[in-house]
């Protein structure tokens, strides 16, 4: 059974993690390297099924896959970033379902990397090792990344599986002890069949404009289109061009934009900065207002107050106009 078969447009990382598994060289710890929406998540998933489905017969195996597309399997601890609300936390599919206003990107907390450490403490229940994915591990504070680092220095019989951009987006004393799957862009042609396959083809000839900033992800591209679509369409108009109006429109546009979830306004300034760049090619702005853009993500990221993020950003872009 060819469990990569899910797998498109990968298959550097496909041979290496099968190859790990043929030749019974499983590492303590992997990094899963490469911009989201190209397979991380699931190539971790397939991995982990193959380790512990690969001698059992068919009968046996579907259980343990169930369990495992489930997130109920006893040898595997998931970890994602998560929201701080009222001193619970939430995966952002919890904050999305209960309506949650977030005012900063969720992170890997201190508190769920000791629940690694529990978790590893005890012997695994079914499988000969235990698996702990760690998504988005770029995200944890270096007190978090500290604490990981005990539990990768002696995992025991375990292996963990960071899923980060890249080793230098980790903190060298982790990026050390992991060995790097790399990820790549998908081409065209494997990012259609991802769509198709996802049951969003109409994405390759609706949004033409969104497939340009997702550049090769699939899962990037499916993501823009939610945020696309729960913003008005008439203020991605007024944004698609530089700011040319008086001083009062355009204060009542950075409000506007300002009350939008912090996910809608960190997409929207990728997809002005593609937009901006594509009219600086047409030779219809000189030059593009790229640095103000990055300033902008840098202050929202930062907990600014983001009507006064867009007020700022705004006004200095139609200062440039």
């Amino acid at each position: 059974m060819n469990f990569f078969a899910p797998l498109i447009g990968q298959p550097q990382a496909v041979e290496l993690l099968n190859q790990a598994i043929i030749q019974n060289r499983i590492a303590p710890a992997y990094l899963f390297a490469g911009v989201e929406g190209i397979g991380r998540n699931l190539a971790a998933r397939c991995f982990i099924e193959q380790l512990f489905c690969q001698h059992l017969p068919k009968a046996e195996q579907t259980p343990i896959q169930n369990r495992l597309r489930q997130g109920t399997h006893p040898d595997v601890l998931w970890i994602q970033p998560t929201y701080l609300y009222q001193g619970q936390r939430y995966s952002a599919a919890e904050a999305t379902e209960k309506k949650l206003k977030r005012k900063a990107p969720p992170i890997i907390r201190t508190e769920q990397i000791r629940e690694i450490a529990q978790f590893l403490s005890r012997r695994s229940a079914i499988a000969s090792r235990s698996i702990v994915v760690i998504e988005k591990a770029e995200t944890m504070a270096e007190s978090a990344a500290n604490a990981l680092l005990k539990t990768l220095e002696e995992p025991g019989q375990a292996t963990l599986i960071l899923i980060a951009p890249s080793t230098e987006s980790l903190l060298p004393t982790l990026g050390s002890r992991c060995q790097k799957i790399p990820f790549y862009r998908l081409n065209f042609t494997a990012l259609s069949q991802v769509l198709r396959q996802s049951g969003q083809e109409s994405i390759l000839s609706a949004y033409p404009a969104i497939l340009a900033t997702c550049q090769g992800s699939p899962g990037n591209a499916i993501y823009a289109v939610q945020i696309c679509q729960a913003i008005p369409p008439e203020l991605i108009h007024s944004l698609e061009q530089l700011p040319r109006s008086s001083l009062r429109n355009t204060l009542e546009l950075a409000r506007q934009v300002g009350a939008l979830e912090l996910e809608a306004q960190l997409w929207l300034l990728d997809y002005l900065q593609q937009q901006y760049w594509q009219q600086f090619l047409a030779g219809k702005i000189s030059p593009p207002p790229l640095a103000q853009l990055e300033k902008a993500r840098k202050y929202l990221l930062s907990f600014v107050q983001p009507r006064l993020v867009w007020e700022v950003a705004l006004i200095e872009l139609s200062a440039i106009s």
